[in-house]
């Protein structure tokens, strides 16, 4: 499908002018989106397919998407099946020596796989990846203080092979989409000694993103975005109305880490963040190529 066909096709999809999309079409042109994808939206076969097909169109379009995706719920299921027992401390999996290779089978095997094939299926062009091929994040283990879920008191606590990113070697991603494919990486990072981490996708798509100096980042969520203290969605805010936001408890509970990882990549050079309801079928075509965007957008 050519150009003007994707433009029309877009227009239709989402009841705009074929003329604003052109437009927008030049705006990121070449340019770099990073997506994290994850929750219902990775769920729902429905929406996975709708989502292989936004993003080839914007690869058709001349855009360079790059997919970090999650597989919290698929790496539970397997556990499960294993009889492994798995915990979370402040929604990070304690993750044992055992549990890790689970987490690496699952995330860079069935999980990448099905993505980048429903991408061929959508005629696009996709290579899968790990964090661990061509050394693309090396990552250091997590040692952050956590809350104790006995005694609630905040301590030091080994929560295993979790780890951050500590350096990004973009390399191999942007020959990926130097030559039209579509990267999709699986949020598992290697360590100095030989280790392997299991990372948080949305702190493995910012690190990403941030090394890419993308255009935009993306994170795909199962809400609308952020919103306010009356519970309507907020189409945009600043960092600062963003860390005012945290501080006077507005924004609370697992959109916390979201909204920070969107911070330290727009502090980093991103162009904007933007929280999205992975939810709703075509938004990131929607946030790409309309002025009313979809979720909320930081910058």
């Amino acid at each position: 499908m050519d150009k003007k066909a994707n433009i029309k096709l877009i227009s239709t999809l989402l009841g705009t002018n074929e003329k604003d999309i052109e437009n927008y079409v030049e705006i990121f042109q070449e340019k770099i989106i990073v997506i994290k994808y994850g929750g219902h939206a990775m769920g729902d076969k429905k929406l996975a397919h709708t989502f292989a097909k936004d993003i080839t169109i914007l690869q058709k379009l001349g855009i360079k998407p790059v997919v970090i995706h999650g597989g919290g719920p698929q790496i539970g299921s397997m556990l499960n099946k294993l009889n492994i027992e798995s915990s979370f401390i402040n929604g990070l999996r304690i993750t044992n020596a055992e549990t890790v290779e689970i987490v690496e089978m699952v995330l860079s095997g069935s999980i990448n796989k099905d993505i980048v094939n429903k991408i061929h299926s959508a005629g696009g062009l996709s290579i899968g990846l790990s964090g661990k091929d061509a050394k693309i994040i090396l990552a250091n283990k997590l040692n952050d203080k956590f809350k104790d879920p006995d005694s609630n008191i905040e301590k030091f606590l080994d929560i295993g092979f979790v780890g951050k990113p500590e350096k990004i070697d973009p390399t191999v991603i942007n020959l990926a989409t130097n030559n039209s494919m579509i990267p999709v990486i699986a949020p598992v990072g290697f360590g100095i000694n030989g280790e392997t981490y299991n990372i948080n996708a949305d702190t493995a798509a910012g690190a990403i993103a941030s090394s890419l100096q993308a255009e935009r980042i993306l994170l795909l969520t199962d809400v609308a975005g952020v919103l306010d203290s009356d519970n309507k969605l907020i189409s945009s805010i600043s960092v600062s109305q963003a860390e005012s936001m945290i501080r006077k408890k507005i924004i609370t509970g697992g959109m916390i880490p979201k909204i920070e990882t969107c911070l330290e990549t727009v502090a980093s050079g991103v162009k904007a963040a933007v929280i999205i309801d992975g939810r709703s079928p075509h938004a990131i075509l929607r946030e790409v190529f309309t002025t009313s965007g979809s979720g909320t957008m930081i910058e």
